[in-house]
């Protein structure tokens, strides 16, 4: 059995809860980044577009550096995400991330989140999830693939029945439809990667543009 108790949705190292994480901005950039030596100049300017919540992905042989890199710009809230495991989540607290994003949820990698008493947003797409998750103590998840787990209407459904409930919907989300999804009253915002497509070398002028008008999304309060 999972212990219930405060530690997973509890306060990170700056005090932040992951309710009080999720509602810094509207929308939080997905990050999968193949270039380190841009991770700091990127994430500076999107805390300066009004985009301080930042999940890297760890997808890539240098994820860690880049969260290292990133975690130690002012303003910046780096989480680590694609976490499948308990040593992914331990060598993203090692690297300095302050909350943790799964794409699922099984028992393990929620033991792995409560041993390690820092703020973590599972990966839900169905009530068994949920409940799972609020059997170990959550209230907040990431509704993820979003788009192809049946849309707005599918996360409208799954979130009745769990008043306390709160979600981040990923996986699908863009600039044209992130408005929509955050027109729904039990989201608090959404994670995409169009902000800064994975490439070669970062556009920021093009990142810029995206960062600032993502900024500018407005949600209900919830």
């Amino acid at each position: 059995m999972i212990g219930k108790g405060p530690e997973v949705t509890g306060d990170a190292s700056d005090g932040r809860s992951i309710d009080a994480i999720l509602r810094l901005a509207p929308v939080i950039p997905v990050l999968t980044l193949d270039r380190p030596e841009e991770a700091a100049a990127l994430a500076e300017l999107l805390v300066e577009c009004g985009l301080p919540v930042l999940e890297v992905t760890l997808r890539t042989p240098v994820a860690l550096d880049v969260i290292r890199a990133m975690q130690q710009v002012k303003g910046a809230v780096i989480g680590a995400g694609t976490v499948l495991g308990k040593p992914q989540l331990q060598a993203g607290a090692d690297a300095g991330a302050r909350f943790f994003v799964s794409p699922g949820t099984t028992d393990r990698l929620l033991e792995g989140a409560v041993e390690l008493g820092l703020p973590f947003l599972p990966g839900v797409s169905s009530a068994s999830d949920v409940i799972r998750g609020r059997e170990a103590g959550l209230t907040h998840f990431k509704f993820f693939p979003a788009e192809a787990s049946g849309g707005m209407d599918a996360l409208k459904a799954i979130a009745e029945p769990f008043a306390e409930a709160r979600f981040c919907p990923t996986g699908g989300i863009n600039q044209a439809n992130a408005a929509s999804w955050l027109s729904l009253g039990k989201v608090l915002c959404v994670g995409g990667s169009w902000i800064v497509p994975r490439g070669e070398a970062c556009d920021f002028s093009m990142i810029e543009e995206k960062a600032r008008a993502a900024s500018q999304l407005t949600r209900p309060a919830s």
